[in-house]
């Protein structure tokens, strides 16, 4: 293939800047060059609220999606489990990257793990996954907001607002940041949102030489198991308004797809969890399991949105 000059749009916090550095590497390594947009979205803008009282994950994503629009860019790099179910018409993901650690991290100055935590304890995060799932572990912990990049989120931290926070570990680690994470949940007790710790490519649909190179940049296990997660949340009109866990783990050849939901209105009311199996060859097998696995969400009571 002929070599490429290429523009990156990304968000500019550390963790996004990281995800644009390492699929610039990506590209470099395959003899193309790359260069980086950064952008301030409006998700970055606004930190007094929570995502789900100001329009979403999408908030997240607009702005690198007008750079693509305009052609002021040609690909955009996102952390999945920030980037809509459905993507606007005239967009597409071209590849889904292998996956890092999905799982939820404890991070505290003063507790090592949450069950150290004294009754009262103020546990921060705006996730109303996170929310859910740890009221369901610690229902006599004060859950409390916390937006902001992972250095503003560490920051609030280490003033002593919280007793204990809840991350990504995918984004500790991708910033050398091992050391801050005490404990790292099993996917038992939190199971990850749809998509954690995986990177996104996103370019316009119409780019058909793109998506022929990112095709080679792409790990198919990663994308089957995220393309299942995301259809159970596509399914039940999932957002960040909408307390919905879906995670895939492999078994050889066979993905195992659990899902957990909770009702925004009703935090205190028991979570519905299921789960299904299935060989899964492609994405188009893939995104059936997640829909099977949605439907027995429903069946077992969850509301779709």
């Amino acid at each position: 293939m002929t070599s490429l000059s290429l523009t990156i749009a990304t968000r500019e916090s550390q963790l996004a800047l990281w995800q644009a550095r390492h699929v610039q590497q990506l590209l470099q390594n395959l003899g193309h060059q790359a260069s980086l947009l950064g952008m301030t979205t409006r998700g970055d803008q606004i930190l007094d609220r929570t995502l789900s009282k100001v329009g979403g994950k999408g908030l997240f994503v607009k702005e690198l999606e007008t750079a693509l629009e305009t052609g002021a860019a040609d690909l955009a790099v996102h952390s999945l489990k920030d980037v809509p179910m459905e993507l606007p018409e005239g967009f597409a993901l071209a590849a889904v990257l292998e996956r890092e650690d999905p799982r939820d991290a404890w991070v505290s100055n003063r507790y090592a793990r949450l069950d150290d935590v004294p009754q009262g304890a103020v546990v921060g995060t705006s996730s109303l996954r996170r929310q859910v799932l740890l009221k369901a572990l610690r229902p006599d912990l004060d859950i409390q907001p916390l937006r902001g990049n992972v250095n503003t989120r560490l920051r609030k931290l280490d003033d002593g607002q919280y007793d204990g926070i809840v991350l990504a570990a995918a984004g500790l680690k991708r910033l050398d940041m091992h050391d801050r994470i005490r404990h790292e949940f099993d996917t038992d007790t939190m199971l990850p949102a749809a998509g954690q710790g995986a990177l996104g490519i996103e370019i316009r649909a119409d780019r058909q030489d793109l998506m022929a190179l990112f095709a080679s940049m792409a790990d198919a296990r990663s994308w089957r198991a995220v393309t299942a997660e995301r259809a159970v949340s596509r399914c039940m009109g999932g957002s960040c308004s909408m307390p919905l866990a879906a995670h895939g783990q492999w078994q050889g050849d066979t993905l195992h797809l659990r899902a957990a939901w909770g009702d925004e209105l009703q935090p205190d009311a028991p979570l519905v969890r299921t789960a299904a199996s299935a060989q899964v060859t492609d994405l188009a097998s893939a995104d059936a399991l997640g829909q099977q696995v949605a439907q027995l969400l429903q069946a077992a009571g969850a509301k779709q949105r």
